[in-house]
């Protein structure tokens, strides 16, 4: 593009910008109140329309197996607006819940919405997102002039405002500013009607409409920093109760219509904090100086870390500011498909190019999920790091039935402990910066986080249970994933050979069932169904004959129902039978891939099966330089003698 093409741009952007632009007095913002009641809505409700006005999607778990089994029968509402946060669904319910009941003038309109969590659950990520999608909103209207920004409607008088809500449709609440309030008197003469209105959009950089409270220093808290001051410089030209001396810039003045963020609110000290309670049950704010209360329109958005928030609640004294919050709790994320996608968003938004391997991200993302999770009794982790994900857990042959919302009630604070997303993608980074051949793999990664787990800043103990997982628990679950990858690799058409012997064992099955003969396609004979072809497939997951009739009446009734809900019959439709036929395909090659992966010298057959297996590695995803490291990998360490 050339230095033309953004001048146009420039001038394009800037007329556009001076058309939109508003400019007039009362009255003129009346007529469009009439056209347009949504332009006086409140603060709560303009969130909300920004996060409903994206989209939402109502997950049927009924059809959907896998989210059945995470959730069960409960309705999730996804929300677009926050499409880029995975794992925590119930969160977001709970986030778009608190701002619809607060839209409707609910108690939440008069509560501080607090985010509590470990560190890097993503409490300052939702917290952005919101405040940038302010950002963009459409411009509201404002009192020219004004530093609280305030509705244009204030102006109307008490005794006035019935009819006008009834004549424009909207409900007015609040009063006039200080500062309004003498300008109207003094420079209007009561004429309200003549005050200028203009519009104005939300800005953090410029403190429009967002205000963001940090923690100070407990030895030097000023509420100021909150409410705004008094101008000294003024003090000698005007008395200290006149509007004229005060600066309404604290917090509370500048978030007004928006919002009025706290970070890591209980590091401030109580006293600091007992504006929120006027602010939110009350709708105001003091005044700096010995002016009135001030009329306060916004939402107050905290959060901070559990410890802080267990401390702060168990001082009875806080009682008041306890009683205003709406606790959110934003744990990490225990599902493992969701945490992958967490790490690939960020690795998108990074300036990485290097290759990364199959299995990669999905190795780091367990070993952070299994350091989040409470042994049961029921249960191994991995089992159960499985179950959160939505699987089917196959134990001898059958699905094993385990309640996910028992595990879950034996370990309430599950989420709230063990590694971040930022740990696990440190390390990432730190493999992807030091690969020498610009390619990671789960190898090289599972030694990189060895690495930074042994300089992590916990205690010994966490630190000796963390290497744990990755020595035995996390290492044993690779060597099986890659165990099958390698072995199916020998197999051209791996999927056609499942589909054939998914079909042929249904075929054998139902006719076993039903005592029925099955009918040769080829020569047209009717012969009995092959019972050591069905057997055959059957021991890979320990049926024994005595179970075998009831294991195949199970197949046959669940293929039935899939059919009979309009759903496709695949080999991957039910899961033991699944895991019994890709066992049985890895079982006929895997000698043959443990002496060809193995041998250091190859005759002219075991050289061709070896390429025409790297091949199809690498059409799975990996390059020529991670396939020979997992294929070294898994020579010394797959298949021992």
């Amino acid at each position: 593009m050339g230095e033309c093409d953004i001048s146009v741009i420039i001038q394009k952007d800037r007329q556009e910008r001076v058309k939109e632009r508003f400019e007039g007095t009362f009255l003129d913002y009346v007529e469009r109140v009439k056209r347009n009641p949504n332009l006086a809505i409140l603060s709560h409700q303009r969130i909300y329309d920004l996060i409903s006005a994206a989209g939402t999607e109502l997950v049927k778990t009924d059809e959907h197996q896998r989210l059945r089994r995470i959730y069960g029968n409960d309705v999730i509402k996804k929300y677009k607006f926050f499409e880029d946060f995975y794992g925590i669904d119930r969160t977001i319910m709970s986030i778009a819940r608190y701002f619809h009941s607060a839209a409707m003038a609910g108690e939440e309109a008069r509560q501080v919405l607090y985010l509590v969590g470990p560190v890097g659950s993503g409490k300052s990520s939702i917290m952005e997102a919101i405040k940038r999608a302010l950002e963009n909103s459409p411009e509201i209207f404002a009192l020219k002039g004004c530093p609280m920004r305030e509705e244009p409607l204030h102006l109307v008088p008490r005794h006035l405002r019935t009819r006008f809500e009834e004549i424009l449709g909207v409900r007015i609440e609040g009063d006039l500013c200080p500062i309004c309030r003498y300008r109207l008197k003094n420079e209007y003469h009561g004429e309200y009607e003549h005050f200028p209105v203009v519009s104005t959009g939300f800005s953090i950089r410029s403190r429009k409409g967002i205000g963001v409270v940090a923690p100070v220093d407990p030895n030097n808290q000023d509420t100021s920093v909150l409410t705004g001051s008094v101008d000294i410089s003024k003090i000698d030209l005007y008395s200290e109760d006149d509007p004229r001396v005060m600066s309404l810039n604290g917090a509370f003045n500048v978030g007004n219509r928006g919002i009025v963020e706290f970070i890591e609110v209980f590091k401030n000290e109580t006293e600091y904090l007992h504006t929120m309670i006027t602010a939110t049950q009350e709708k105001s704010v003091p005044s700096p100086g010995k002016g009135s209360m001030i009329y306060f329109d916004g939402v107050i958005l905290a959060h901070s870390n559990e410890a802080e928030w267990n401390k702060f609640k168990s001082d009875h004294t806080n009682e008041a500011i306890l009683d205003r919050i709406v606790k959110v709790e934003t744990p990490y994320c225990l599902e493992l498909n969701e945490e992958i996608k967490i790490y690939e968003k960020m690795l998108k938004r990074s300036k990485f190019k290097a290759h990364i391997a199959p299995h990669t991200i999905e190795i780091a993302s367990m070993f952070a999920i299994m350091t989040r999770l409470t042994p049961s009794s029921k249960v191994d982790l991995m089992t159960k790091l499985k179950i959160y994900n939505g699987e089917e857990i196959v134990e001898k042959g059958m699905t094993q039935r385990i309640d996910i919302l028992e595990l879950k009630e034996e370990a309430s604070r599950e989420g709230m402990t063990g590694i971040s997303t930022r740990f696990i993608m440190k390390a990432l980074d730190m493999a992807l910066s030091e690969s020498e051949h610009d390619c990671i793999n789960p190898i090289s990664v599972m030694e990189t986080i060895m690495k930074a787990v042994k300089e992590l800043a916990v205690s010994d103990e966490d630190k000796a249970r963390y290497l744990r997982y990755l020595h035995s628990s996390i290492k044993k679950e690779y060597n099986r994933i890659l165990e099958k990858e390698v072995t199916t690799a020998f197999i051209y058409g791996y999927r056609e050979q499942a589909e054939s012997l998914f079909n042929n064992y249904l075929d054998h099955a139902e006719a076993f069932i039903n005592k029925e003969r099955i009918k040769d396609p080829n020569t047209g004979e009717e012969l009995e169904p092959d019972e050591r072809f069905m057997k055959s497939i059957e021991e890979q997951i320990g049926i024994t004959q005595a179970s075998a009739k009831g294991f195949r009446a199970d197949v046959t009734a669940y293929m039935f129902f899939v059919l009979r809900n309009g759903g496709r019959l695949d080999y991957s439709c039910y899961e033991p039978l699944k895991e019994a036929i890709e066992k049985k395909l890895t079982v006929s090659v895997k000698e043959l891939s443990r002496i060809i992966t193995r041998a250091k010298v190859r005759n002219e057959e075991q050289d061709r099966k070896y390429n025409s297996m790297v091949e199809e590695m690498k059409r799975n995803g990996y390059c020529d330089h991670c396939c020979n490291v997992v294929l070294k990998y898994s020579a010394n360490n797959l298949w021992k003698d």
